[in-house]
């Protein structure tokens, strides 16, 4: 009788088999499959991970002088700035990666770095949901509030505000410096186990922080309150989860605003923060489905919370935004902006301080992009290494293919190097091998896609703009 778990193969299973991409010194392949960004996922081709700061050295260096190392505390700091293509080269460029490039900068450690400690701030990553489903102000607040949750901001708030209040009551106590990772920080100044078994009393702790003078002007009502009332005797102590239910049962439009531009802004001062970059992805998924009242109504609100309403932020301009403008989309907003008399506060068009403009990327730049992905999967780390397997002439060749849009190029180079990997005999890609693979979907299929952060179908915004389509 034949047994199956006795039998055996005719080929016994390979003990040793070099990887596909071992000859050329690389683990996997290292390019995306599809070049788009996805901030939650693991994967660092994709999630903003792998980034070569050279390639966009003039415009980080703008945004840094002019929205980060300016005094926040001067009323007349920028408030409102616009990230902007210089060029008409289609999406994909690479202003996803670089604003996740610019948040992570910041946040690292709160600007004091790149500041020289002059701001506390932070910044969040804010994407509009795509087919209109952020078309108005208050859809758009809640773009905001969500990102403000994933960034952990308010976690950290609470965090910095329980850590204030214990040194000012226990000053010679050593719980806190006994934890050196921030991870484990967190987690035990969220257990109420972790106060008792240091001698700490938090309902004091909660009280002095109810004491803080930024905090005096919020409604009683507010979260982080519910501690100091004692009716978290017995229960979990507050954390973001509250602030998220908070903010899900107030009044959809002028209430959340307030929360947010308001309630939220006093929170964050508490902290010692002193601002927040909020960083605007795709922003023309906003006014590419609104009318042309709905554009000047959204530009009217937008001017509102950050100039001359009645909130805090139009107050002290604690968050300041950094919007994505592709090729286009400054024609549609335009009108919007000038009736609302946002084009006066911050100019739009001609040569305004508030426009970072994205260039085009160069030859230089595309071997530098291929090389930084490379570097990250080398099987052998040796940054002598340059850009092999693929040489100059390929390169050229790709990048001229791809129109110098950076998806497209990174899209071409997964291809090519899967081909590579599939023929034993290929050990290099030159220039013929671009040419041989061109018309397959290599390039081609990138050049006629225009991939870019995510697949979907796309608008000629300038045809737009001009009534020449719906």
């Amino acid at each position: 009788m034949v047994n199956k778990l006795t039998q055996k193969p005719k080929e016994l299973p390979v003990t040793n088999n070099e990887g596909r991409f071992e000859r050329f010194n690389l683990i996997e392949n290292p390019f995306p499959s599809e070049p788009i960004v996805n901030r939650d996922s693991s994967d660092r081709r994709i999630n903003g991970g792998i980034f070569e700061g050279a390639l966009r050295k003039a415009e980080y260096d703008q945004v840094i002088e002019n929205y980060v190392k300016q005094p926040h505390r001067n009323p007349t700091h920028l408030r409102l700035g616009y990230l902007m293509d210089a060029s008409y080269i289609g999406r994909g460029n690479g202003k996803s990666a670089f604003l996740l490039h610019v948040q992570d900068a910041i946040n690292r450690e709160y600007g004091l770095d790149l500041s020289d400690g002059l701001n506390k701030c932070f910044a969040i990553y804010v994407p509009p949901e795509p087919g209109g489903r952020t078309k108005s102000f208050p859809l758009f607040i809640d773009c905001i509030f969500d990102s403000l949750v994933k960034s952990n901001i308010i976690r950290d708030c609470i965090a910095i505000l329980r850590l204030k209040s214990i040194e000012h009551l226990y000053p010679d106590s050593t719980a806190v410096e006994q934890i050196s990772d921030t991870d484990d920080l967190l987690t035990c100044l969220e257990n109420r186990d972790w106060y008792q078994d240091n001698s700490l009393d938090y309902i004091k702790i909660a009280t002095d922080i109810s004491e803080n003078e930024f905090l005096q002007e919020l409604p009683p009502e507010f979260p982080l309150f519910k501690e100091s009332s004692g009716r978290y005797l017995f229960t979990d102590l507050v954390q973001t989860n509250d602030f998220t239910e908070y903010y899900q049962i107030l009044k959809k439009g002028s209430d959340q605003i307030n929360f947010v531009f308001s309630h939220l802004v006093r929170f964050f001062q508490a902290a010692d923060f002193t601002g927040c970059q909020v960083l605007v992805d795709d922003f023309e998924r906003i006014p590419d489905f609104q009318s042309g009242r709905q554009k000047r109504d959204f530009a009217t609100e937008l001017r509102t919370i950050l100039y001359d309403g009645m909130s805090v932020n139009a107050r002290i301009g604690f968050f300041n935004f950094l919007l994505v403008l592709h090729a286009g989309v400054q024609r549609l907003i335009a009108d919007a902006w000038q009736e609302s008399g946002l084009e006066m506060r911050s100019p739009i068009s001609g040569n305004s301080s508030h426009v970072v403009k994205f260039e085009k990327l160069n030859r230089d730049h595309a071997s530098l992009l291929l090389k930084t992905y490379l570097n990250e999967y080398r099987s052998t780390k040796n940054h002598a290494i340059g850009i092999e397997p693929f040489t100059e002439d390929a390169v050229s060749k790709i990048s001229e293919g791809a129109e110098y849009n950076a998806a497209k190029i990174l899209k071409a180079a997964y291809s090519l190097l899967e081909k590579a990997a599939n023929d034993i005999s290929v050990s290099v890609i030159d220039e013929d091998f671009v040419i041989k693979h061109h018309n397959s979907d290599s390039i081609q299929s990138a050049k006629d896609e225009g991939l870019s952060i995510e697949k979907a179908d796309t608008t000629d915004l300038i045809k737009k703009a001009r009534g020449e389509i719906n």
